[in-house]
């Protein structure tokens, strides 16, 4: 296979050149590192590139796998972390100015188990300042594979925008309102929010501690079920199934809107119209005061995350980016009150979706009302909160949601998002294989337009 061929390949093609030995861990390594080097200055998605480590991991993998030792079908596949994310003797920014030269001591729990499995770690990815709603001037936004001067999303942009290019075969991401599935819906991959505690977050930075999840970002469902098997350390039980008298509900107050650009309706109605034709029965579905979400979200994540910053806030306030010190300030001004009654929401609307899943195997909607903006909207305004309205609901909740690309509007990518219930991943991954075998999803971004950022290394 060619480069460009065996880089957008299928982890478990590539797997299979390792073990026919037509390919090998260190062959495919070298030629991510390579693309990096091409791409990687306008996409800015790497805040440090391991190719030392990722070549030492690589020669490892080729020699065990030719000695018979095979740790599964991640071994030798080149993947890459959020850079907040802990990794031994790497650094670990968390894109602030604040842990620049930040190394830590040991590995996270979703490092070692990827290690475990074999995955070659390419480096650590670009990502809006601790997982919040801004860029920090020192590192620069993640730009678009699709259109350079266009934001990859947030806040793991970085691990989308690798994926979606080309650079990596998968990523791992933490999602708190959306921060898996929002990048993965603008450029263009497969992201999910698993199951709350699913995977492990031990040596991940906290945002939101009742609010964060972390998952995979892949090229399909079929890569992402696999990156979730390794980092649970749990089996790999997804496989497409079969749609006829399959039934799905669309969820009526997110299919719809005044905030809904009309592309992105178009597309999402002609993914539904496939999975009619596939045998789908869609239903509508409704949850009950959805527009009390955005309140509720913000009453969550601000004091849950200015009570992880309040020493360094209180120490070193210049540190941060202006709107990221923004948003850690507004969280003080929550009252306890506020708090509460958002977790009693919080409570009645993980009820209300349940009830809505009792006839259904799963809600449909948009991931993102729009296609990627030139900017990250700031968390705190309208923007912020419509951006992140139809992604919230499941950080709430903690039920699991995955977003596949569901197609094209204006030559950028559209999202689309299945929610299932909790612990039925592997549904929701299930549909996604299969919605993805019957939709104009799989392309190679051009790369097209003029970055809005130059990289910049603190």
């Amino acid at each position: 296979m060619r480069n460009s061929e065996i880089l957008f390949a299928s982890i478990p093609q590539v797997a299979a050149c390792y073990r026919s030995g037509s390919l090998s861990p260190v062959e495919v390594t070298r030629a991510c590192l390579a693309r990096i080097e091409e791409l990687d200055p306008a996409l800015n998605a790497f805040i440090s590139v391991t190719a030392e480590l990722a070549l030492a991991q690589a020669v490892q993998a080729e020699t065990e796998l030719r000695s018979g030792t095979d740790r599964g079908p991640l071994h030798g596949i080149p993947v890459a972390l959020k850079d907040l994310t802990d990794t031994a003797g790497v650094r670990t920014t968390c894109g602030s100015r604040l842990l620049a030269d930040h190394v830590p001591g040991q590995d996270a729990v979703v490092t070692v188990r990827l290690r475990e499995a074999g995955a070659v770690l390419l480096g650590k990815t670009n990502l809006l300042e601790f997982a919040y709603g801004s860029v920090h001037p020192d590192y620069g936004q993640t730009n678009n594979p699709w259109d350079v001067t266009r934001t990859s999303g947030g806040s793991s942009g970085g691990s989308a925008a690798a994926v979606a290019a080309g650079l990596c075969f998968a990523a791992f991401g933490t999602d708190t309102g959306g921060s898996i599935r929002i990048p993965a819906a603008y450029c263009g991959v497969t992201g999910l929010k698993p199951t709350y505690g699913l995977v492990p977050l031990d040596g991940v930075f906290p945002l939101s501690w009742s609010l964060d999840h972390g998952g995979p970002i892949a090229r399909s469902s079929g890569d992402a079920a696999l990156m979730l098997a390794a980092l649970t350390g749990g089996p790999h039980d997804a496989a497409p199934r079969d749609l006829q008298g399959v039934r799905l509900g669309v969820l009526a107050e997110h299919a719809r809107g005044p905030d809904m650009q009309q592309g992105v309706v178009e597309v999402f109605d002609q993914a539904c119209d496939a999975l009619r034709r596939a045998g789908a029965v869609l239903v509508e579905v409704h949850i009950p005061q959805l527009d009390r979400m955005d309140t509720a979200m913000m009453h969550v994540l601000l004091p849950e995350a200015s009570a992880v910053h309040a020493a360094w806030l209180q120490q070193s306030p210049g540190a941060y980016a202006p709107d990221t010190r923004m948003h850690l300030e507004q969280g003080f001004a929550v009252s306890g009150v506020e708090h509460v009654r958002a977790q009693q929401y919080r409570r009645k609307l993980a009820l209300d979706f349940l009830a809505a899943l009792t006839d259904v195997d799963a809600i449909l909607s948009p991931t993102v009302a729009w296609v990627a903006p030139h900017e990250d909207p700031v968390v705190s305004d309208n923007e912020g909160s419509t951006e992140a309205r139809r992604t919230a609901p499941a950080n709430l909740t903690g039920f699991p949601a995955l977003s596949l690309n569901a197609g094209f509007s204006e030559g950028l990518p559209v999202g689309l998002q299945i929610t299932t219930r909790p612990g039925a991943d592997a549904l929701a991954l299930s549909l996604g294989m299969s919605l993805e075998a019957l939709l104009d999803g799989n392309r190679i971004p051009p790369l097209g337009g003029t970055p809005t950022t130059e990289r910049r290394t603190p």
